[in-house]
């Protein structure tokens, strides 16, 4: 199984987060967000649970396998 795809950059322009702002309030670095978004790296758990608190969605909708291909709308606030 290949790495999870994720939308975090989408949904991180569309809250108009920096990565910078999304990092502090996920409590990791800049890098990690930029890692996480070109799918470098896989958070954990918690981080991607923290990260879909920060952007206001689920986990199911920031990261799924790969293969995938089902569309993911962004939740209205």
């Amino acid at each position: 199984m290949g790495m999870a795809a994720n939308i975090v950059r989408k949904m991180r322009r569309w809250r108009e987060l920096t990565q910078a702002e999304l990092a502090e309030a996920c409590g990791v670095t800049r890098q990690t967000i930029a890692n996480i978004e070109k799918g470098d790296y896989a958070p954990s758990v918690i981080l991607a649970l923290d990260i879909a608190a920060a952007l206001g969605c689920t986990v199911e909708e920031l990261f799924r396998p790969a293969d995938d291909t089902s569309p993911t709308p962004p939740q209205s606030a």
